[in-house]
């Protein structure tokens, strides 16, 4: 394959002219935007890993120029920045793929396997249109982030219903909210629960209601779909949604309109649905638990979002990311993590995804007692740090605060007065929650 590497860093692109050309691939290698064009000029080449911070123009301004050439090239966009507008940004102009920065040589070859198959079924790429870019982060360079940021870049293009499937926490919602963002920026985004309201309030919250139409109707209510107008009206858990709540909102995907509770008028369905769902729709249809003809008018297209265990390597952007929300939040003045804290963070499992992540790092701010979060505060599950997936104990604020101190008061060999005022609490404070947590002294290993 023939190949064109546009990046200003001599040491990437050197190493991968060797690395690819060890493959059997011809590599070509331009460090400036009007070196990479001149090259792509000369050898039309079938490929492009193409930077995005080049000296003398912006990646994103050079793609579109590249995808002018005939024949096109597929091109993959690589970076060292985590910047969810520029992932879903190159997508939209055409980018073919997304690798992230330090390269993995395994993403590499992938990528170009993709664009090998990509090739053999199509013999061309096809470019989408621009459009403006979500503010919201979806924050990962993970091959399983690149992939749903990819996916929300396609779906967003096509007006169609959209699946999310994942497990709780895994952030379905902030992915529904870029689709939204990507495809209708500024006009309404309606989410609602279908598992924590009964279904009789379900109906009236979706549908809306006329006065008059049940007791205590005492105005007309205009519901959820009717309020996101041409925007994304978003329905969490679908999977929840009660038998009889299946079919009437069956009834509105197929006929594209409904009526209120107590109303006669049909109203037009004009808002892109985005559902999700962390249970298997399938099995349940199987079951006969879930209307299959409903799971069809859903899911025309679909995105898996993966579990946090399934890309740790994400973990410590998350982190520095969660981190600087949180302390902002909280008005703590923390500037860092130790290594041996991130390190507990990145061997647990995380059963419950980065919405657990974020409660953790929540209550270890809330326990920090200077400006860099380390292992002391950061709470661990049976063995070490809950290495062992279902085996780690659930972290909670009691178990957490007895934890850290403990651990305060050995490492001031039980001296409460030093001990209280390092954790900016009162000498009678910290005795108090000695005797309430059962706090005792351990006895000193024998010489």
């Amino acid at each position: 394959m023939n190949i064109l590497v546009v990046d200003d860093d001599p040491a990437i692109g050197r190493s991968l002219q060797l690395q690819l050309r060890s493959h059997g691939h011809q590599v070509e290698v331009a460090a400036t935007a009007a070196a990479g064009l001149e090259a792509a000029r000369l050898t039309a080449p079938s490929v492009v890993f193409l930077d995005l911070q080049l000296p003398d123009q912006h990646g994103l301004e050079v793609l579109p120029e590249l995808l002018r050439r005939e024949p096109a090239p597929l091109v993959v966009i690589i970076t060292g920045r985590q910047d969810m507008q520029a992932t879903i940004g190159a997508i939209r102009r055409g980018a073919f793929d997304y690798i992230r920065k330090p390269l993995d040589l395994d993403d590499v070859l992938l990528s170009l396997t993709k664009a090998g198959n990509h090739v053999a079924r199509s013999g061309d790429s096809v470019p989408l249109s621009s459009a403006r870019t979500p503010a919201r982060e979806i924050i990962g360079k993970s091959r399983g982030i690149i992939e749903v940021l990819t996916q929300v870049a396609h779906c967003s293009a096509v007006r169609v219903n959209i699946l999310i499937e994942g497990e709780s926490g895994t952030g379905k919602e902030l992915v529904a909210r870029a689709i939204h963002d990507a495809s209708s920026p500024g006009r309404p985004f309606m989410a609602i629960n279908c598992v924590a309201l009964a279904a009789g309030v379900w109906e009236s919250e979706m549908f809306g209601h006329e006065r008059g139409a049940f007791t205590g109707a005492d105005r007309t209510h205009r519901g959820r779909l009717e309020l996101a107008g041409d925007g994304s009206a978003f329905l969490d858990e679908v999977g929840d949604l009660a038998p009889d709540m299946q079919g009437k909102l069956l009834r509105a995907l197929q006929e594209r309109e409904f009526e209120r509770v107590g109303g006669t008028a049909p109203i037009a369905l004009e808002a892109r649905i985005i559902a999700a769902t962390n249970r298997e729709l399938r099995a349940m249809v199987s079951e006969g638990r879930f209307r299959e003809d409903l799971l069809h008018r859903l899911e025309v297209a679909r995105i898996h979002v993966p579990p946090l265990r399934q890309r740790k390597e994400d973990i410590p952007l998350l982190v520095e990311a969660l981190l600087q929300r949180i302390a902002r939040a909280f008005g703590r003045p923390i500037r860092a993590i130790s290594e041996e804290a991130l390190e507990r963070l990145e061997r647990y499992d995380w059963p419950g995804n980065v919405r657990e992540l974020e409660n953790v790092l929540m209550r270890s701010v809330a326990f920090c007692c200077g400006d860099v979060l380390t292992a002391v505060e950061v709470p661990q599950g049976e063995g070490d740090a809950g290495v062992q997936r279902g085996g780690a104990k659930r972290w909670c604020l009691e178990e957490a605060e007895r934890d850290h101190l403990l651990k305060a008061l050995e490492h001031f060999a039980w001296n409460v007065t030093q001990t209280a005022r390092a954790l900016g609490i009162s000498p009678t404070t910290l005795r108090k929650k000695i005797r309430d947590y059962g706090l005792e002294k351990r006895n000193e290993p024998p010489p």
